[in-house]
């Protein structure tokens, strides 16, 4: 319960617009309509352990609040950044206490995912018997961050980043809430929402700066950008959205998509990505995804790299910048990949088949006597300068794991496979 005092204190204008219902929860109809998850639940009067998993700004901490409310549950809050086992050990018991008078507790944990595994064991008997609902808040991929046994027991729900819409609604809330309309021309608001990034906390803080201003003059793009600093584009090198976009960028390499590779390539840059990192997925989606179809795509990608270990950032980005051009207008083919996958299944699945005899060298008399070389051909003597002999296994029939692509450079050595393949069934 808050104090007099704490009633009168100033309060953020994020946290005066909070909603008060679900209902006014904006861009998660998708989890929150009749028919959609959570909404099936309350509406049969049920509540379960859930996690959360979205973007910052997104509303989880809201959620859980007005989830409480709605099921009369008890609401405790437990954030996993100083939080520890004693601190979960207190909340327990007093959940304990409240059940047996009846009245149940939703356990809010902010950035679950911040607790270490034993300690996400320990809510495992507590969720299972029900001693508290958990709700748990993260903004990482619950599947790399959570204990499967944890996750087995709740259900994940993933919030959406606010589409432009919901965060135009947010602003129309914001202006009746201060009485006034943000001094700001139509491109300059659209553009403050795009700053937001799907956040809808940092967009109603922006605004909150912006409603200090004057009315008059009403501020342009170029204003906008003067009075309020742009945050970075979220990105953490070290967990999902790392993935995500080396992911994209490889995808809209393969897709031949140069314009959305530049664009994911930046976004990456500009998150503070270590570009040799870029770098070495250039080289190897060289040979995996374009291969002997443009040989050169290898020695550009090492050139680039090289390029940008002499110069470093910034100027050493236009070299790999230049590489992701090349690399996506290139032709593409797997061919080289696909042939040395099925050729490892081989070498796997048949043992330790020894090369014939006739291709092993043979340094010494004994094994010239027992056939080691014997009834070799030296292609270099032969008509066409190709033998046709046999280079596998006596025991493993003929394989072909390579076939080249009808593009680009593949498509000159076709017509030389198809070529040796003639002069093989006419020795044969």
């Amino acid at each position: 319960m808050s104090t007099l005092f704490e009633s009168q204190a100033p309060r953020p204008l994020a946290d005066r617009l909070r909603p008060q219902n679900l209902d006014a929860v904006v861009g998660q109809s998708h989890i929150l309509g009749q028919d959609a998850a959570l909404g099936r639940l309350l509406s049969g009067g049920r509540m379960s352990s859930i996690i959360l998993w979205g973007p910052p700004g997104t509303g989880k901490t809201t959620i859980a609040r007005l989830l409480a409310e709605h099921t009369n549950l008890h609401f405790e809050l437990l954030s996993a950044v100083f939080s520890g086992v004693a601190d979960l050990r207190k909340i327990f018991d007093a959940a304990r206490n409240r059940r047996e008078v009846g009245k149940g507790t939703l356990l809010f944990v902010y950035e679950i995912h911040r607790f270490n595994r034993a300690q996400q064991d320990s809510f495992l008997p507590y969720v299972e018997d029900g001693t508290v609902t958990l709700v748990g808040a993260t903004t990482e991929n619950p599947s790399f961050e959570l204990n499967g046994a944890l996750l087995s027991r709740c259900q994940v729900l993933v919030l959406n980043r606010l589409d432009d819409a919901s965060l135009e609604e947010l602003l129309q809330r914001a202006e009746n809430e201060e009485g006034k309309v943000l001094p700001l021309i139509a491109e300059a608001r659209a553009a403050l929402r795009a700053m937001a990034d799907g956040d809808g906390r940092y967009l109603l803080n922006m605004a909150e700066e912006l409603m200090l201003m004057p009315a008059k003059p009403e501020l342009d793009v170029a204003g906008l950008a003067q009075a309020i600093a742009r945050r970075m584009p979220l990105y953490d090198k070290g967990q999902e959205s790392h993935y995500n976009l080396i992911s994209a960028l490889h995808k809209s390499l393969r897709g031949s998509d140069v314009d959305a590779a530049l664009y994911w390539l930046a976004r990456m840059l500009v998150g503070g990505e270590d570009a040799r990192y870029i770098a070495r997925r250039l080289v190897r989606f060289a040979v995996e995804d374009i291969g002997l179809a443009d040989p050169n795509a290898l020695p550009q990608s090492i050139s680039a790299w090289e390029a940008y270990e002499r110069l470093g950032s910034p100027e050493g980005d236009l070299a790999i910048a230049q590489c992701v051009i090349y690399l996506a207008t290139a032709p593409k083919s797997n061919a080289a990949y696909k042939a040395f996958s099925a050729a490892m299944r081989s070498a796997k699945d048949n043992g330790s088949l020894m090369p014939p005899k006739h291709i092993l060298n043979a340094p010494t008399s004994l094994m010239k006597d027992i056939g080691y070389g014997e009834g070799y051909e030296y292609d270099h003597n032969a008509e066409d300068g190709f033998s046709g002999q046999n280079y596998f296994p006596d025991d493993m029939p003929r394989q072909s794991y390579y076939q080249p692509v009808e593009r680009g450079f593949e498509r000159d050595i076709q017509k030389r496979l198809e070529y040796w393949d003639k002069l093989r069934r006419n020795k044969g």
